[in-house]
């Protein structure tokens, strides 16, 4: 830890902890980083959070004594610019936020520098149209949103200018913060833990897909790419999607469900090609499958233009339609190699993470605290 950091009064803040995925991976690495900072949240589901979380000081909103599932937290959306604004951060000399929605709103008083790791800004606020096209939001909500997107819109503006300094989780989500909230921000990629993985002697046969069923994901694509050339699919994973897939699913296309985290690294291993067929911010199974030494099918679009080399790490499929993914798919050749497909993952490493990020965070504290010595705005 960079010597202007030590000592100081750290506080963790994240949107919610009742699944969990990439961001909540992230909020762990930040956790082991400042490991006495307490961690503020919307709502926590300890039933739905790997065990290893009960370790840690967790701290929740009133939402809390509502319900912490996330069935109830997704319908409770107007109560969470209150539930962080009421956190009382006072008594820390840095905060570290970890959003892709609310965190970032928490309130500090000027002696605090807030630091916000920001994943994405806000989806279902800023890029509306396209999360209606593949959300299947009951009738009801879909005619009460747009009068809800309008007011949180505005408030989501103004709280991103209480943070002092944005990380954004990739170049893509760099663009969105300066596009949106008009800031600049430092790029840190989100990590992965690249001993966890480990290549196979040898791969098989078939395609893999590990995500949640979510519309968005875009799973039909490589359902119906591999339902066209016969080739054999697995499909790790749970959502709401699912009924709609398996009745499009042929033969080749098998579902696995949720998958331990050992079966998951084993499928990697054993992949052909791991298959990442939506358009997504920034993506953390595609790395997970090169720290697997397999390569990655990937839309040409969005964080994957982050992550993968073209023909060298994997290969890009150009148009969001199932021809083009069957193209890519059919003419995937064997001569990838393991060994160059792992190092390329280790760029992305939790080692790397955590050296970039202690220096940002020890940049910007020490300018935050420059800037207030001498009584001007940081």
């Amino acid at each position: 830890m960079p010597e202007v950091l030590r000592g100081l009064r750290v506080a963790i803040v994240h949107d919610y902890l009742n699944q969990h995925g990439g961001a909540e991976n992230v909020v762990e690495v930040f956790a082991d980083m400042f490991p006495d900072a307490p961690i503020y949240t919307s709502v926590y589901d300890s039933e739905r959070m790997p065990e290893s979380w009960k370790r840690r000081d967790i701290r929740t909103s009133f939402m809390q004594h509502i319900s912490p599932s996330l069935a109830v937290a997704r319908a409770l959306i107007p109560l969470y610019p209150t539930a962080f604004e009421s956190f009382n951060l006072n008594d820390y000399d840095l905060v570290l936020s970890s959003t892709t929605s609310f965190a970032k709103a928490v309130i500090t008083p000027p002696s605090t520098c807030h630091v916000c790791y920001c994943n994405t800004p806000t989806r279902f606020v800023w890029m509306y149209h396209d999360y209606l096209a593949y959300d299947r939001l009951p009738r009801p909500a879909r005619a009460l949103l747009p009068w809800l997107i309008t007011p949180l819109r505005t408030w989501d503006f103004v709280a991103a200018q209480r943070v002092d300094y944005f990380v954004a989780g990739s170049r893509n989500a760099s663009r969105r913060i300066a596009k949106f909230y008009r800031r600049e921000s430092d790029v840190v990629h989100s990590p992965i833990n690249v001993s966890d993985f480990s290549p196979a002697d040898h791969s098989e046969g078939f395609f893999l897909v590990i995500s949640r069923l979510q519309p968005y994901k875009r799973i039909d694509l490589a359902v119906e790419a591999c339902n066209r050339i016969g080739a054999p699919l697995k499909i790790a994973g749970v959502g709401p999607d699912i009924s709609r897939l398996r009745g499009m699913a042929g033969p080749s296309v098998e579902f696995l469900g949720r998958v331990s985290d050992e079966e998951r690294r084993d499928l990697m291993a054993r992949c052909r090609a791991f298959i990442f067929p939506g358009e997504e911010d920034y993506g953390l199974t595609p790395l997970e499958a090169m720290a697997s030494g397999r390569p990655v099918v990937a839309y040409r679009a969005g964080g994957a233009l982050e992550t993968v080399r073209d023909g060298v790490t994997g290969a890009f499929f150009d148009r969001p339609d199932p021809e083009s993914l069957a193209g890519t798919l059919r003419s995937l050749g064997d001569g990838f190699d393991p060994a160059a497909i792992r190092a390329h993952a280790r760029e992305f490493d939790v080692s790397v993470f955590r050296s970039r990020m202690f220096d940002v965070l020890a940049r910007r504290y020490a300018e935050y605290r420059a800037a207030m010595a001498a009584g001007a705005p940081a």
